[in-house]
This record gives C-alpha cells, structure tokens and sequence, in this order.
C-alpha cells in the first residue's frame, strides 16, 4: 500500500510540476511588414541568433541593415532595440513580443520629435534555406 501512495505521489509531482523551461528558438530569419500613416506598405527582415537568454543579431528595411541592441529571449518573451540614422537624428524602436510556434506579435514604440508613436507588431518565420 505504502509503494503505490509513493508511486501516485511522484506520478502526481510529475504532472504538475513546471515544464523544464521548454526552450523557445527564434533563430533564423524573419519578416515583417506594417502600413504607415501615408499607406505605404513596409518591410523588414530580421535575422535572428540565440546564445541562452542572449538575442543577437541584425534588422534590415528600406534603408540599411543594423545591429540589434540589448536583446533578451525569456521563455517565450523577446525584446530588443535597434537604432537607426533617420535625417540626422537618431531613432531608437523599442521591440517587445511573445514567440508562438513560427509567428512573433507584439508591439513596437518610438520617439519621434518628443512624441511616442506605438504600433502592433508581428513577424513570421522564413524557412531554412539549405
């Protein structure tokens, strides 16, 4: 009797217990696309490099390729920053998301000319190229 309350015990532990930290990766390359105020469709593409809890990597539009910043992986969260040179001033967007399956949604906020400009965000993951 002793042996099969041990055994419901730890069967019991071992369904409810957290789910070791089921890693999410989000390397690779990504796109996005958003509409702006003036109805012109834009395009990014992120690529993605995941070393731990550490997010490296680039973000690439219309203008160039830059570095992403302070970026983090936690469980399914990511967040970063890129800066960007935009008529001589320098634009920072502030990128946060939650990583379901090959899809990223979130939201992306910026400061332009001492306003905030915040927007939804979601990328979608390409398919390795071999």
């Amino acid at each position: 009797m002793q042996c099969a309350v041990c055994f419901t015990l730890a069967l019991g532990l071992a369904f409810t217990a957290p789910a070791q930290d089921k890693k999410v990766d989000v390397t690779g390359t990504w796109k996005s696309s958003f509409t702006n105020q003036n109805n012109q469709v834009r395009e990014s593409t992120f690529k993605f490099k995941v070393d731990g809890d550490k997010l490296t990597g680039t973000v690439s539009g219309r203008t160039n390729e830059v570095a992403i910043q302070e970026g983090k992986l936690t469980n399914d969260e990511i967040s970063f920053q890129v800066t960007r040179e935009m008529n001589g001033n320098k634009v920072t967007t502030k990128y946060t998301g939650k990583v379901n399956g090959e899809t990223i949604k979130g939201k992306s906020e910026s400061d332009r000319d001492g306003q905030t400009q915040s927007r939804d965000w979601t990328a979608k993951k390409e398919p390795a190229t071999k």
